[in-house]
């Protein structure tokens, strides 16, 4: 299996609710998100590529018009953690980019900070 992955980057603000009293995360708070999308695919193709990079430009222009310098709580439909949001991403990449036949999107893992991330994958895998 070849693999390539691509990281973005965004600002956002978000707050979670359903946690104990005086939890920080309770609070308004904002993060510099990063995002990492990775594709597979068993063969290679034209040039030797899983595809093109340029494929991943809409899903850019996505997190810019959606989630930059947004509150997560005003744009998403579910609680905005990081585990949330990978699914999100995973899903609307899944659906909305333009891949070459037998490219796959595998994962994608969301960072909040430097040192955790969240990561979704569809159990096939």
């Amino acid at each position: 299996m070849h693999r390539i992955g691509k990281s973005f980057g965004f600002e956002a603000a978000h707050r979670l609710s359903g946690l104990p009293e005086g939890h920080k995360c309770g609070r308004s708070h904002g993060h510099s998100y990063s995002v990492e999308v990775r594709l597979a695919a068993r063969r290679l193709s034209g040039p030797g590529f899983v595809a093109d990079f340029a494929v991943l430009d809409e899903f850019r222009a996505y997190l810019q018009r959606t989630f930059d310098h947004r509150d997560l709580n005003d744009v998403m439909d579910a609680e905005p953690t990081s585990e949330n949001l990978a699914r999100h991403f995973f899903r609307w990449c899944a659906t909305g980019l333009a891949l070459p036949d037998g490219v796959r999107v595998e994962s994608v893992r969301v960072s909040e900070t430097a040192s955790t991330w969240a990561e979704y994958a569809p159990e096939e895998a």
